[in-house]
């Protein structure tokens, strides 16, 4: 019998497994692909990390402890997986990606400056923002790289955890002392469960009665006009960019060689789905869209498409996480519905997950992500 089982090895799922099994629980970790497949939402060579968070400032203290866990990581596994490129939230003054960022930057002293449209243009030549939109600059911004991240977290969790790849749990229950789970091949039982589904959360976890809404994204990347070279970290930060009617896109500078071009995508903006029924065909009018959203801001981004990827969204209707104890189950933790910003959180979510899959409580702050909020 298992201490602890963990349902899904993405992200968040790896990241626990890797705390969990680090404590001396006796781990199985159980996964309907292979090893950072690109079926979910950990995919697509990199996502944007950040501290001066618009969503609501009260994400900035898991990002201050996320920060020191992916340093971390980075150590135990010997592998490259962050990148501080500086970043910069552009819009009007008062849009949600400017004012939020700069809401969280002040209440938590964080560093940052702010730039009216001129320093923007002079300090990344590659943007070209309306006369008058601003940015908050923030020097801790980068990246992170999701593949080479579930990777890191598996390997170290395999040192002590069982972990089974294309096995996926089809159900579970309750037990006089722990959990009983079924996957597709056999039956298990553990002390504790842990489910971390991804956009199979509508599935998995229908009893939480929690409004997901599954959303099929788009990442683009393109070859720009004049080269990449000007498109590297030292020109040009990540970004998250948006217009006077709200709609947001994001991007990265060129970090793999010559032929790997620069990334960007609409933050918002997916077609509803399932995993079952999401179209992973990326369509010419698609691609048109993008790139013609792109040249009026960046106009050597949208030179040549190179190639494009689909991911899910798993969303709340507050865009908000659920993480929490199952309010059904006295042994189950879940971790879902990160709505198109969570993978940034990672490796302090899996000390979350094994806070309270062990201990039954975390210090971390996470009553926002209480999944008997009121979602009216």
């Amino acid at each position: 019998m298992y201490d602890v089982i963990v349902a899904g090895l993405g992200g968040m799922g790896s990241a626990a497994a890797h705390h969990l099994s680090s404590r001396g629980a006796r781990v199985l970790g159980l996964e309907r692909f292979g090893p950072a497949h690109a079926n979910g939402s950990s995919h697509g060579g990199s996502r944007i990390i950040r501290q001066s968070y618009f969503e609501d400032p009260a994400y900035v203290p898991l990002l201050l402890r996320a920060y020191e866990l992916w340093e971390k990581l980075e150590r135990d596994s010997g592998r490259d997986l962050l990148s501080m490129t500086g970043g910069v939230m552009v819009g009007p003054p008062l849009s949600k990606t400017v004012a939020g960022s700069l809401l969280s930057a002040q209440q938590w002293g964080l560093p940052h400056e702010m730039l009216d449209a001129d320093e923007i243009r002079r300090r990344f030549p590659t943007l070209t923002p309306e006369p008058d939109e601003v940015a908050l600059y923030e020097a801790r911004a980068g990246f992170v790289r999701p593949e080479e991240t579930v990777t890191a977290h598996l390997q170290l969790a395999a040192a002590r955890a069982d972990i089974h790849f294309e096995e996926p749990m089809v159900a579970f229950e309750s037990t006089s002392d722990g959990v009983r789970v079924v996957t597709a091949k056999r039956t298990y039982e553990a002390g504790e469960l842990v489910i971390c589904p991804g956009a199979w959360a509508p599935d998995l976890l229908a009893d939480l009665n929690v409004p997901f809404a599954i959303e099929r994204q788009i990442q683009y990347w393109f070859d720009p006009a004049g080269g990449v070279a000007q498109f590297d970290h030292s020109h040009h930060p990540i970004y998250i960019w948006e217009n006077a009617e709200g709609v947001q896109v994001y991007g990265f500078p060129a970090h793999d060689g010559p032929s790997g071009g620069a990334k960007v995508a609409f933050f918002r903006k997916g077609v509803l789905c399932t995993p079952d029924t999401i179209d992973r065909t990326v369509y010419q009018d698609e691609i048109d869209a993008m790139a013609a959203h792109m040249a009026t801001r960046i106009p050597n981004l949208p030179g040549k498409f190179l190639r494009a990827a689909t991911c899910m969204y798993t969303t709340t209707p507050d865009e908000h996480f659920v993480i929490a104890r199952h309010p059904a189950h006295e042994r189950v933790t879940v971790a879902c519905g990160f709505s198109g910003h969570g993978f940034k959180f990672v490796p302090v979510v899996g000390e979350i997950l094994a806070d309270l899959a062990l201990d039954g409580r975390t210090e971390h702050p996470i009553a926002l992500f209480d999944p008997s909020r009121s979602f009216a």
